[in-house]
């Protein structure tokens, strides 16, 4: 499997944002493995960190012709040039400081992004890619514009580009999407938009950063005082926003993408649809590799817990293993901090852990547990069931949850546990849990 990366040293860009004109400056910081790919608002007091993942992104109608993200009021504007560059790339994990609402421009295109990033390097992380290949077909249709993705071992788009304007004619373009495909075909493609559509954009405040330097205009008579980079740039620069918007997703994708006409809207909507197939895979069941083997009091760390269990983040709630009696007992360790992603949304202004991740978290240190017998290596455990379950105390950002396991009753199908979650020593939640174990 391929491994995580960072860059290896810290970026500074800076220009006008594209849509506000608002000057606004970012740094790009090296991030360490599983910590994803971070915005922060470092003009505001508090420093809001916002993740680039398809539930904080702001519905098309407040914010259109671009892809924003958003959480309580704070928001972040045209992002999908950054994020094609990064998820191209290969970088998984980063801190970007932003100081404005809006990423700077710089010439439409993320030519400027990727020759950051390759003056620095990208460096490799000790933790492995955890890729999602997608296993239904989704279909998308909005009048005539359509959207499609089908199950693939790599990452192809192809896309037709129609805008029924004489310089807009029909353009088609088709290719495997990954790091030099990108910089060679992609990224130098710049936004466009016709010289009717300017005005009309300016005056519902869109656009107010936009000119012929970073914007291919296109009139009557052809590209306006700028000439293009390629024959068929358009249709380029819609794959460019297109896999900007794929990278919310928040993992490497495989599936093949066929677009018709697609904007930011239909992308957004199949977001939603594949997300959708990303949860029910991860909720379907806690499965073991045949070839791992625990030995008693091992301790194992997050990257032994991902070879046995198949969740990442954000849905890893386990640490690290601390103690393990194969078959009977044990001990997992989560570092509850404010980094978490569900305190955006639970209590922002008071956090406190829900309820029900306490018990997922148990679930999963059960689940490395029920599958440490030798019998029962390459097997599912799917959690069935949850009695007797009590919450005692809060746990809130800097809070060190120790999650008990401990086997009570193993059939051949069936394996309950008894759990209970301490901090400081004192009983937080506890709950029994019933796994149907399967092959």
């Amino acid at each position: 499997m391929d491994k995580q990366k960072t860059i290896a040293k810290a970026i500074s860009l800076e220009s006008v944002g594209l849509h506000t004109g608002n000057k606004s400056k970012i740094i790009l910081k090296p991030a360490p493995a599983n910590s994803g790919i971070n915005f922060i608002r470092v003009d505001l007091a508090n420093n809001v960190i916002i993740r680039p993942i398809v539930e904080n992104v702001l519905d098309l109608a407040r914010s259109p012709r671009r892809t924003s993200i958003g959480f309580e009021g704070t928001e972040i504007h045209t992002i999908e040039h950054l994020m094609a560059t990064l998820f191209s790339l290969g970088v998984d994990n980063l801190y970007i400081e932003l100081n404005n609402n809006e990423l700077p421009g710089l010439d439409g295109s993320a030519k400027e992004f990727v020759e950051a990033i390759e003056r620095v390097g990208i460096k490799e992380l000790d933790a492995e890619k955890d890729p999602f290949a997608l296993k239904e077909a989704i279909f998308i249709e909005d009048g005539d514009s359509l959207i499609a993705a089908i199950p693939s071992n790599e990452l192809r788009i192809s896309y037709t580009l129609d805008y029924q304007h004489p310089h807009l004619k029909s353009q088609f373009f088709d290719m495997v999407i990954n790091a030099d495909t990108f910089k060679e075909h992609i990224a130098n493609a710049r936004t466009f938009c016709l010289e009717e559509e300017a005005n009309v954009l300016k005056e519902h405040g869109l656009g107010n950063g936009a000119d012929y330097s970073n914007t291919i205009v296109v009139g009557e008579n052809g590209v306006i005082k700028n000439k293009l980079r390629f024959e068929d740039e358009f249709v380029r620069h819609k794959v460019l926003d297109l896999i900007g918007d794929l990278s919310l997703i928040g993992v490497p994708l495989k599936a093949r993408i066929i677009a018709l006409k697609s904007g930011h809207n239909l992308n957004a909507k199949l977001l939603k649809r594949i997300r959708q197939q990303q949860t029910r895979q991860i909720a379907s069941g806690v499965g073991s590799s045949e070839e791992f083997v625990i030995n008693e009091g091992e301790i194992l760390d997050v990257e032994a817990i991902m070879r046995i269990l198949p969740h990442r983040q954000p849905f890893l709630f386990v640490d690290r293993v601390v103690n393990m009696e194969p078959g009977k007992r044990a001990v997992g360790i989560k570092n509850v901090t404010m980094n978490d992603y569900f305190f955006q949304g639970h209590f922002p202004k008071r956090p406190v852990m829900p309820g029900v991740l306490i018990i997922e978290a148990l679930a999963q240190v059960g689940g490395v547990l029920m599958l440490s017998p030798k019998e029962n290596r390459g097997k599912l455990a799917f959690f069935m069931a949850v009695d007797n379950a009590k919450f005692r105390k809060p746990v809130v950002p800097g809070d060190q949850l120790m999650l008990e396991v401990v086997v009570g009753k193993i059939r051949s199908k069936t394996g309950q546990v008894i759990t209970k979650a301490y901090v400081d020593g004192k009983i937080v939640a506890e709950a029994d849990l019933m796994f149907a174990l399967v092959d």
